[in-house]
């Protein structure tokens, strides 16, 4: 059920945002960068390619904002060995927490227990807190539930909408997620998020991130609305 009591005016976005910095053409002066808004906006977390880990670490350290890595992305196609590598790295560099896209070639081949062990393993080695991206848009609602399911028995602690490569979160996924979860782990929505209202949405509808690049526009546009 959507949670009416929180409205643009009341809710403070900041806490729920993931600063993403994902464009493929990112270099490290717009790292240095996003992390200074990160920190002083106070978002949750700064979202960064594996190669930009380092850096982030060291520029948001002893600061309450967290350094986020992308494992498998956009895609998920890459080995289970090739995920865990990259996984373990961005943990030597610093990172707290991974965004791991999922194999939705293995969910729609009905190889669950591949996709299954894959993310137990990157859960149980890392240690960290892993948010499986899920790309709600290309499943139907059965298999978007299958992966709902398996992704929490790995022990994942959140579970995402999308990478934004193949379209953004939407209200009906986040409600969906939300129902077939019933509070067990977080849920990321990501990707197309642009406007408060928009975002103010996700949230009602259960969504307890956002991840998108335009967290200094929501913040701007909020405090326009006050």
């Amino acid at each position: 059920m959507i949670n009416a009591f929180l409205d643009a005016e009341t809710i403070d976005l900041a806490p729920y945002i993931d600063h993403a910095l994902l464009l493929p053409t990112t270099t490290a002066e717009q790292v240095a960068h996003g992390c200074s808004e990160a920190d002083r906006y106070s978002f949750a977390a700064v979202c960064v390619y594996p190669v930009h880990v380092r850096q982030a670490a060291e520029l948001l350290r002893n600061r309450p904002v967290k350094v986020c890595s992308v494992i498998g992305f956009p895609t998920g196609a890459t080995t289970s060995a090739a995920k865990l590598y990259e996984a373990q790295e961005a943990v030597e560099n610093g990172a707290s927490e991974l965004d791991v896209v999922i194999n939705l070639g293995w969910l729609k081949a009905g190889q669950h227990n591949e996709v299954h062990q894959e993310l137990a393993v990157l859960c149980e080695e890392t240690g960290l807190t892993v948010k499986a991206i899920l790309e709600a848009s290309l499943l139907t609602p059965p298999e978007l539930e299958l992966a709902c399911e398996i992704c929490m028995d790995a022990g994942v602690a959140f579970l995402k909408t999308s990478t934004g490569w193949q379209g953004g979160a939407t209200v009906e996924a986040v409600q969906q997620m939300r129902e077939l979860t019933k509070g067990r782990v977080g849920i990321k929505a990501s990707g197309g998020i642009r406007t408060v209202d928009q975002a103010v949405r996700l949230i009602q509808a259960g969504a307890t991130r956002l991840g998108t690049s335009r967290g200094p526009d929501l913040i701007h546009q909020q405090q326009a609305k006050a």
